[in-house]
């Protein structure tokens, strides 16, 4: 998944959003998951990404008045 423009997560459908949030939330325990079993190599810098993502994401939630 490609690092998400705020521009474009503003645009997109709470819905959007909320899907995408899930996705992220998931691969982010993968890499956790990888991490914690040692075998997180190439994929180590990845963590870091999903993790702004996801508060990208659930910064636009929270201004937009929805709560999670």
């Amino acid at each position: 998944m490609a690092r998400a423009k705020l521009k474009d997560l503003r645009e997109k459908s709470d819905e959007d959003l909320i899907e995408q949030l899930s996705e992220l939330k998931s691969e982010l325990a993968k890499l956790k998951i990888d991490a914690a079993k040692g075998t997180l190599r190439k994929d180590a810098g990845k963590v870091r990404y999903y993790r702004r993502d996801i508060a990208r994401i659930l910064t636009i939630l929270r201004e937009r008045g929805k709560k999670l």
